[in-house]
């Protein structure tokens, strides 16, 4: 390992970074997946060279988008835990789960080609935070003792049916909350 390759990044750069990021996220969100990496680096108020070094592909970047979604949606869980009895944050915790497969539907689609192993992690990372809270809540006598997370993660594969349309992420909340009613002891 080099010396320069075991430097932390400098701060202005991890900030162009997450300003990418959340650019892309944004843009995704706005304009759908075919916005451009120019209109991207405008809107993180970089030039298209630091999108570049940063990013040196259109998939590096929705990739690394992807990922920090995931990510930020898997470390909601302790402070979940932390502020509300279990049932209640994995009532909250599925709610944001909700918003994350909108964003996954539009970033997904921004994807040129297959990305198994960014859907291993991403499944790895949402199974762990589930665990956490399936259990938690069972402990706590929160839900349903014979309940496992692989039950709850069966049921949330269909809430994801109709995501293309406008009222989808409502009715899919509506829907958490109904099985969370459904779960309690």
């Amino acid at each position: 390992m080099s010396v320069q390759s075991a430097r932390k990044p400098r701060a202005d750069s991890q900030r162009n970074r997450e300003r990418l990021l959340e650019a892309a996220r944004a843009g995704f969100g706005e304009t759908g997946p075919e916005v451009s990496l120019d209109e991207i680096a405008r809107r993180a108020e970089v030039g298209i060279g630091t999108l570049y070094r940063h990013f040196p592909t259109r998939d590096a970047l929705v990739g690394a988008v992807y990922r920090r979604e995931v990510e930020a949606l898997a470390a909601t869980v302790p402070a979940l835990l932390a502020d509300h009895r279990p049932g209640e944050a994995l009532r909250r915790w599925m709610h944001l789960l909700v918003d994350y497969m909108a964003t996954k539907k539009l970033i997904v689609a921004a994807l040129a080609g297959p990305r198994d192993d960014l859907y291993a992690v991403s499944g790895q990372l949402i199974t762990e935070a589930l665990d956490a809270l399936v259990g938690a809540a069972r402990a706590a006598g929160d839900i349903r003792p014979d309940i496992q997370s692989a039950d709850i993660k069966r049921l949330l594969s269909g809430f994801s049916f109709g995501a293309g349309d406008p009222d989808w992420a409502d009715s899919a909340r509506r829907l958490v909350d109904v099985l969370m009613d459904g779960l309690a002891r």
